[in-house]
């Protein structure tokens, strides 16, 4: 027995999600017949679906154990009260006691939402018009072959079937997601993601290494279904990427000025060779679940003055200065390329210490994690695992207070509202930042609206001095390094043990 999608006359594909529905032919039922629920579901799919199946029972499960979740009053409680779940008239205080319990009472329940994710997964997926799988197999089948030896045009969906209105709808949405794998032809994947993102109308940034690829496009929802469906159909990725890999939030192409492709050396630039510091030696990765636990647990003994951890964010202080977990380490630091000299002057402050890392999406920990283990200092290091923007979907009102940072137009999201930083000039509440009004400085500036209308908008007094001059051509190109923001900073500051 065969699980298939509708077609219609010799097409591979329905465009028309309302009539795609799964089919089992009546010649398999007395077979299945013989078969428990779960034998019965995995012995009815094709090749396409089985591949699907994994997928959709983890995804399935996880659905299932958080609906059961329960929201702590942590405020109350003072940080002792933990993720809690009640199931059947219980209360588990622990994941792998509920999970335990899941597995054994509700095999049915789960047997049935995996039908359920399945059947969308391959609606999604017949809905968006991209080739099976398997079409894409039968072209290069080989990893070793991969796709560089495949025209870039056999690896782009079919948008015959949309209009340009379709691919460049609103309401959009911005992807974040990056892949540490070995590329061995980087200048293919460059081309085949400029063809790509082009295709579908996609703007953003896309960084390509032999270490890997580091992306965040925006543009319509159809393209950047379209866009997620033919990463994971490349045999460069597909066996380990999935869709847990992309963050999603509500923007559109209008978010970034253009499309910027290109190759480096690094994925992200933390300035280390990657044959010295390689994304292989990265920290241990908790889920957004485990990480709260253990922020959760870091909080409430650092009130009881017996903490032997340290929480740290590796982003830039201007990230951190507009949001960031509560009683964090926050390097006052201007680029990810002086984190590892910041670790440098500062291992006696991480000796024997259990460190706890974050970033925005989780790529700048794979890489700062194995800088930091390198030093053979810590007790323990652990990152959180797709980064901040994970963590706020499944705990909005958690432990990460204030807004996230993101690169590109929106400059931040939102999802509390609290504000944690302040006017530059008046020092009253604001966390929304412009760029310096000075040409060419390029620093933001947090100015609130009231000292905007009175002309406050330059980052430094410096800088709002040489704004009002009216011969300031022949400075332009030294604004930058000479503003006083970056003039009163050390360029990697040394924390007090």
């Amino acid at each position: 027995m065969s699980l298939s999608i509708c077609s219609t006359g010799t097409d591979m594909f329905c465009n028309d999600p309302e009539h795609c529905r799964i089919i089992f032919p009546d010649a398999d039922w007395e077979e299945a017949a013989t078969l428990n629920p779960k034998s019965a579901l995995k012995a009815g799919l094709d090749a396409n679906a089985r591949k699907k199946y994994s997928f959709a029972k983890k995804k399935a499960f996880a659905l299932f154990v958080k609906e059961l979740q329960q929201v702590p009053d942590l405020v109350q409680s003072g940080y002792r009260n933990e993720t809690r779940w009640r199931c059947c008239e219980l209360e588990f205080t622990h994941q792998a006691a509920v999970h335990k319990h899941v597995a054994a009472q509700h095999d049915n329940d789960i047997l049935q939402r995996t039908e359920s994710v399945l059947e969308e997964l391959i609606r999604t997926e017949a809905s968006t018009a991209v080739p099976c799988t398997d079409l894409f197999d039968n072209i290069c089948s080989s990893r070793d072959i991969s796709c560089y030896k495949c025209e870039i045009s056999n690896w782009l969906p079919d948008t015959s079937h949309f209009s340009q209105d379709d691919l460049t709808s609103e309401p959009g949405e911005v992807l974040l997601y990056y892949c540490y794998c070995e590329v061995t032809d980087p200048q293919w994947v460059c081309n085949w993601q400029r063809a790509l993102c082009q295709l579908l109308h996609l703007t953003g940034k896309i960084r390509i290494a032999t270490e890997g690829v580091n992306g965040t496009v925006g543009g319509s929802k159809l393209s950047t279904k379209l866009y997620i469906n033919a990463m994971l159909s490349l045999p460069l990725f597909k066996n380990i990427m999935s869709l847990e890999d992309f963050k999603t939030s509500d923007g559109g192409a209008q978010c970034f000025p253009d499309l910027r492709v290109g190759i480096f050396q690094e994925i992200v630039p933390m300035g280390i060779d990657p044959l010295q510091v390689s994304y292989k030696d990265t920290a241990v990765h908790l889920s957004p679940e485990e990480f709260h636990k253990k922020v959760g647990k870091y909080l409430f003994e650092a009130q009881e003055e017996k903490n032997n951890t340290i929480l740290l964010d590796c982003r830039n202080f201007y990230e951190s200065k507009i949001g960031k977990f509560e009683n964090c380490l926050a390097p006052d630091i201007r680029k990810f390329s002086y984190f590892p000299n910041y670790v440098d002057q500062n291992l006696e402050l991480f000796k024997d210490k259990t460190v706890l890392m974050y970033c925005t999406g989780g790529i700048r920990c794979e890489r700062g994690s194995a800088y930091l283990k390198s030093k053979a200092s810590c007790k323990e290091v652990y990152q959180l695992k797709g980064g901040i923007h994970k963590y706020l979907e499944q705990f909005p009102d958690g432990f990460f207070r204030g807004k996230l940072f993101v690169f590109d137009g929106r400059y931040t999201i939102s999802s509390n509202s609290d504000i944690i930083s302040n006017c530059r000039y008046c020092g009253a509440a604001w966390d929304k930042y412009k760029l310096c009004s000075t040409p060419r400085c390029c620093q933001l500036v947090l100015t609130c609206m009231a000292c905007q209308d009175r002309g406050l908008t330059a980052c430094c007094p410096t800088c709002q001095e040489k704004g009002i001059e009216t011969h300031f051509r022949d400075h332009q190109q030294h604004f930058r390094e000479e503003c006083e923001c970056t003039e009163k900073r050390p360029k990697i500051p040394t924390e007090i043990v």
